[in-house]
């Protein structure tokens, strides 16, 4: 049976997860990539080199983020956090945003050392996407 998550429900489990897939608009349609995040309770933190996704969420802001806990065909959750892209550019958030995601994947260190140290590659971008409403369904045999 498919059921409705609780808002505190849907914002755990996107709490608990690593790994989302981030939907923006591209020109006319929609643009999904995957992504690591960190949920701060109120804002998605991801970061990024420069490309597509950047470029579609400064023309067009609202994006969502879709992540799912599979246990089985018949077991499993999926929950969609919407909102609106912001860059953070402050110096001392963006620190603080980049030392959140490295300690929950610490395998970036050496990528953003290697991005920092090498003068032609371009700079990470650090985003948040600020939540405005999450939803969420699940498939129990929980």
């Amino acid at each position: 049976m498919i059921t409705e998550l609780k808002d505190d429900e849907a914002r755990e489990l996107l709490s608990n997860e690593r790994i989302g897939r981030l939907g923006c608009i591209e020109e006319n349609g929609p643009y999904v990539v995957p992504v690591n995040y960190v949920y701060d309770g109120e804002c998605v933190i991801v970061h990024s080199l420069p490309g597509r996704k950047i470029l579609a969420m400064r023309a067009n802001p609202r994006a969502c983020l879709q992540v799912d806990q599979i246990e089985s065909d018949f077991g499993w959750k999926s929950v969609i956090a919407y909102g609106k892209y912001e860059e953070i550019t402050n110096a001392a958030e963006r620190s603080r945003a980049l030392e959140e995601l490295l300690k929950r994947f610490p395998q970036l260190t050496p990528v953003e050392t290697l991005i920092a140290e090498d003068a032609m590659a371009p700079a990470p971008i650090v985003f948040r996407i600020r939540i405005d409403r999450v939803t969420g369904v699940c498939q129990s045999l929980w």
